[in-house]
């Protein structure tokens, strides 16, 4: 393999590591582009490197207490009968249309992500005057989160991509989740849709399982550095980290697939 495709496999882990999403981002493109892999295939793969790589990045976030299983059973549920429902509407839907509201969606998210919260920082004092600072005063209302799993799961089906990019801003911002365990707990939703694709993709398409190996253990290398790395960032730099990451990837798919489309 080139020094290219092995960098791509590393800054996938990576990627999966720190913010909990933006595999198959890297991944896709490097199949196709890099390894010449026919466009099916290499979203087969990508998917299926996605689910490992992502399944085992957990595990070590899971460790570190940063995955709510509950909250990954009820958004992953309810996040697939939004994703059919989306799906069905994207098909009737014109391909620069789905992706221009794709990227509006995720600059949106960002702008709430990169925002100076005066409430939070007052949120953050009257914790602390009652003794309660951290993932301990996280207040769930699992009825939203089931509502905002259709509805990230409608605008995933819608454009077909997707994934942890609003799965992380959905958890932190409405659903009432800390950043890092709104991380963990998106990698560990992603997982289970990323191995139920593969799984749909697995029979249809050819797969090269030799390079899928090769490529998900160098992506398990630099998950296994990025999940270091997010663990120690503080959850306020990691929140603008991950919004500047969003403005990246937006302006990508809009720059690439819509206005040059």
């Amino acid at each position: 393999m080139s020094i290219s495709v092995i960098l791509a496999g590393l800054v996938t882990g990576l990627l999966l590591g720190v913010f909990g999403s933006g595999g198959s981002i890297v991944t896709t493109p490097a199949l196709l582009y890099l390894l010449q892999v026919e466009p099916k295939s290499a979203i087969a793969m990508s998917m299926g490197i996605v689910a490992i790589t992502a399944t085992i990045t957990a595990i070590q976030h899971w460790w570190r207490g940063n995955v709510n299983l509950k909250v990954t059973a009820i958004f992953g549920l309810f996040g697939v009968a939004g994703t059919y429902a989306g799906a069905l509407l994207g098909v009737v839907t014109p391909v620069v249309v789905q992706l221009g509201l794709f990227a509006l969606v995720m600059y949106a998210a960002a702008w709430k992500m990169l925002e100076p919260a005066l409430s939070a920082h007052k949120s953050v004092g009257a914790a602390a005057a009652e003794g309660c600072i951290g993932d301990d005063c996280e207040e769930l209302h699992y009825k939203e989160i089931a509502l905002h799993g259709i509805g990230v799961g409608v605008l995933t089906g819608f454009v077909g991509v997707g994934g942890g990019f609003l799965i992380v801003p959905a958890l932190v911002l409405l659903s009432g989740l800390s950043m890092k365990r709104a991380v963990g707990t998106s990698l560990s939703i992603v997982s289970v849709k990323s191995f139920a694709g593969f799984a749909g993709y697995a029979g249809a398409v050819a797969v090269d399982y030799r390079t899928m190996a090769i490529f998900t253990a160098i992506a398990i290398v630099g998950s296994f550095a990025g999940g270091m790395i997010g663990h120690r960032l503080p959850a306020a730099h990691l929140k603008k980290a991950f919004g500047v990451f969003l403005v990246l990837v937006a302006s990508y798919i809009l720059i690439k697939s819509v206005l040059f489309a």
